[in-house]
């Protein structure tokens, strides 16, 4: 790590802590040439592989770009759609792979936006899973329905 100050190519770490969230270490750092003081931020890249092959980094705000398609005219509040974005962030990084698919990511939103409404589950899902017939709805439909079930037989 280069000194900004003198630009020796040698600093001494001093403190260094994670951040709120989990997903960078913060660092304190030294020079010993000029004994200045700076600060680093170290995070693990995660990038996405797209249909047509590129590469391009993991960001946040497309998945809630994407999500928020899908809740649009539902009660849902911005903090809602960033903690189904950190949701999906999180489960995508916990693969340790440092190259994930596009196609994982719609899978990985899925879980999280079934929790939080399930209309617009269904409206992301039907993109998503390309439903091409009334039968894949009442499919769909039929698993939310097996699910309540199920987490109503599991309360009792």
């Amino acid at each position: 790590m280069h000194c900004p100050f003198c630009r020796n190519s040698d600093s001494r770490v001093v403190d260094s802590r994670t951040s709120d969230d989990g997903t960078s270490i913060r660092r304190r750092r030294q020079c010993p040439a000029c004994g200045r003081r700076f600060t680093t931020t170290e995070t693990a890249s995660l990038s996405v592989v797209k249909r047509s092959g590129v590469l391009e980094p993991f960001r946040r705000e497309k998945v809630i770009e994407g999500v928020r398609k899908a809740v649009r005219g539902r009660p849902v509040t911005d903090a809602d759609l960033a903690a189904v974005a950190q949701s999906v962030e999180e489960t995508i990084r916990a693969t340790g792979a440092s190259q994930i698919d596009a196609n994982e990511i719609g899978l990985a939103v899925l879980p999280p936006l079934r929790e939080l409404d399930e209309v617009a589950y269904l409206r992301f899902a039907s993109v998503y899973n390309n439903f091409d017939s009334l039968e894949d709805f009442e499919a769909a439909i039929q698993a939310l329905r097996d699910g309540k079930a199920a987490s109503v037989e599991a309360d009792a």
